[in-house]
Order: structure tokens, then sequence, then C-alpha cells
């Protein structure tokens, strides 16, 4: 089995056709970044979902296995965005769209104040007028867990200026 690469990087390309090289291979590792309460309980103003195990520190040390709050599952995929920013990068596109996801699993919990961080590769490449449609595989590790909080596979559109 390969070893894999633990230092954050991220892959720039010139242009979105490049991308189609990276079909099965790592784009990028993002930086850790700290799940703090205070991100939590903003998600679940926003969402209102503001269930205990989520919101109630004191209520969560007592009842959940987890023994301290846990950020939302959907908080988690929230950041599938900001992670493929972080993790690569197309100069000709002046236009990305969320297309949807495939397959979403939330094996573990992530705990509030754990670091998380995205690494993120190519799945599939399909070129469309003006642009391509591609599937990126984000597994968002959590650092000093075996399990990641969340794997999906998360479908963009991007578009090029036009020539």
């Amino acid at each position: 089995m390969m070893e894999q690469n633990n230092t954050p990087y991220a892959t720039k390309l010139k242009e979105l056709n490049e991308l189609e090289n990276f079909i099965g291979k790592e784009l990028g590792l993002t930086e850790w970044m700290t799940i703090e309460q205070e991100r939590i309980n903003s998600f679940a103003a926003s969402t209102e979902d503001t269930q205990w195990i989520h919101t109630d520190p004191e209520r969560s040390a007592a009842f959940s296995p987890y023994k301290k709050t846990v950020a939302h599952g959907f908080l988690v995929l929230s950041l599938a965005s900001k992670i493929s920013y972080d993790a690569f990068s197309i100069e000709n596109v002046v236009m990305g769209v969320n297309y949807g996801l495939d397959k979403v699993r939330f094996p573990n919990a992530t705990k509030s104040g754990a670091k998380l961080r995205g690494r993120v590769s190519l799945m599939e490449y399909d070129a469309i007028p003006g642009g391509a449609k591609y599937k990126v595989k984000i597994v968002f590790e959590l650092e000093g867990e075996e399990k990641p909080a969340c794997v999906a596979e998360f479908i963009a559109m991007a578009y090029t200026m036009p020539a």
C-alpha cells in the first residue's frame, strides 16, 4: 500500500482541461482547521437543528457517548467547497457550481475542538460545453482519529471564459 502524503499541498492548474490528467489521483490536502463550539452553535442556529448533542456542553459531558458536543454531519459536509478551493485551483475557471453529491457517509463524530482537514482526489472528469463536470472524493480527516468524520463524493461544474 502506498503511503499517503501528510504535508498540506494544493494543485494549481492553468487550464480546466488539465484536470482530466488527475483522474484517480490526489489533488490536495488542506491545512488543519479547528471546529470550535462557536461554529457549531452558529450552524445550529442557521439550520434550526439545536439538538443538545450539538449545543449543550454540560448535558453532552453527562449523557453523550462522546462526552463533548459534536458538530453536525452537515456542518462538516458544508465545508466541501472550502476544502475543494483549498486543495486545488484552476486559473481559467471563472465560475463553479455545486452539482450535487453521489455518496456521503459520516463514519466518525467531530467533537467540539477537533481538528479537521480535507484530502481531495479526482474520481471523474467530463468535458461539457463551456467547461467540465467533475467528481471529487473528499475525505474529511480528524487529527488523532483512525476513522474520518466524513467521506463524500462531491460533483461540481466549472466554467471557463469563452475564447
